[in-house]
């Protein structure tokens, strides 16, 4: 038989079975359609995220107070040094070095007039804004505490101005903050949310006079930036080698924008594989339709089969008949589920526009495929049946 011979003795079998044919493609396009939106959606979740921590820039360390230890008793007799200011200041003088951002993080009320708003407190350095790509929209960024304690000064985010000060100018005003009295000195551009944290809902103060608002005797962090020429892991050695001189011990950790970035793609991905597995389940339930209705195929067309075979057809061909049949009938399901896919994402970036939607045509491509193997695995049994079939009882079961 030639192609066109399979192609026509498929497409007739299905015409004749249409409504068994239908529920076995709308089986198989549904299964689809779940691993297409759950596979896009997951991996635009995926790229929502590594873009959100991206925009802070790519040449990032960051350094953290104590260090992991396991085995023996050192863990628990050893004591971990804070990291200091001094700590921070030290770094800016090693080679490569840009920005150098000591930080601290707590919350507390920020009061003006009778208004009160309870938010999020940074305390920083100056080189907070141009490190972490920030924009201060008017004013200027906080004071530089290398030169003494710094004056009480504060930037405000976007929405903290908002909420205090409305439409009134709040350049040069006195707000108290944790209680005591600041004056702004900045506003920063709206930045918007990252996974959540409202960008603009903060408050800038020094970070001497940070440690002093929330009783802390170190920071909780210190970022450091560094300028093209150099790699990530020389950055990082030149910032252990300088703390571990000030400090004696390696008591603090050390984690480059490269090894974040690198397991969070790690563990974003592995989450978009597991979510379009919970969707590949409906695949199942179309894999048991083709298998069901290729079985009860085969039994109907006994007498076909012993035909094709009393005029000359070979067992690989009356096998390939119905092999042929089941993937079909899940391809033609898998770019139905595919257009309901599409027409699906289609309303959701209408409905919400802000809803992370990557539609990569690797995704498409491989669901076409797994339809097709969905087609081939399920199609096998039935197929190899027919082809087993006696020629001389098959046409005698007219």
């Amino acid at each position: 038989m030639r192609s066109a011979d399979y192609l026509h003795l498929t497409m007739t079998s299905l015409k004749s079975s249409r409504m068994r044919a239908s529920l076995t493609i709308l089986g198989i396009a549904i299964g689809i359609c779940a691993v297409v939106l759950l596979t896009t959606l997951g991996e635009g979740l995926r790229l929502y995220v590594l873009e959100n921590f991206s925009q802070f820039g790519s040449r990032i360390i960051a350094i953290n107070p104590g260090k992991s230890q396991t085995g023996g008793t050192g863990g628990l007799l050893a004591s971990t040094r804070p990291l200091l200011v001094e700590d921070a200041w030290s770094l800016q003088q090693l080679p490569y070095v840009e920005y150098v951002v000591p930080v601290v993080q707590g919350s507390g009320a920020i009061e003006y007039g009778n208004r009160v708003r309870y938010t999020d407190i940074i305390g920083s350095g100056s080189d907070m804004a141009p490190a972490w790509r920030f924009e201060v929209a008017r004013g200027r960024s906080l004071p530089d505490g290398r030169d003494g304690y710094p004056q009480p000064w504060a930037v405000l985010g976007h929405k903290v101005k908002q909420e205090l000060f409305a439409e009134q100018s709040a350049l040069g005003q006195f707000i108290r903050v944790g209680g005591e009295r600041y004056r702004v000195v900045g506003i920063m551009a709206e930045k918007g949310q990252m996974l959540g944290f409202d960008l603009d809902d903060i408050v800038y103060i020094p970070v001497e006079r940070a440690l002093s608002l929330f009783n802390r005797s170190g920071l909780m962090e210190i970022d450091v930036t560094y300028r093209p020429g150099t790699t990530a892991q020389e950055m990082a050695e030149r910032v252990r080698q300088r703390l571990i001189a000030r400090h004696g011990v390696e008591d603090f950790s050390l984690i480059t924008q490269d090894e974040m970035l690198k397991s969070l793609d790690r563990i974003l991905a592995i989450l978009t594989v597991a979510i379009g597995g919970l969707g590949g389940i409906s695949l199942i339930v179309g894999a048991i339709g083709i298998v069901t209705i290729m079985v009860t195929t085969v039994h109907e067309r006994r007498s076909e089969i012993g035909l094709f075979r009393a005029i000359g057809a070979t067992r690989r061909q009356v096998m390939w008949l119905f092999l042929g049949e089941a993937i079909l009938l899940a391809l033609i399901g898998g770019l139905v589920g595919i257009l309901i896919s599409g027409l699906a994402l289609g309303l959701l970036a209408l409905a919400m526009p802000d809803l992370p939607i990557q539609l990569d045509p690797f995704y498409l491509l491989l669901a076409l495929l797994l339809s097709a193997l969905v087609g081939l695995i399920s199609g096998v049994l039935p197929a190899r049946r027919a082809a087993g079939l006696n020629p001389v009882l098959a046409l005698q079961s007219e």
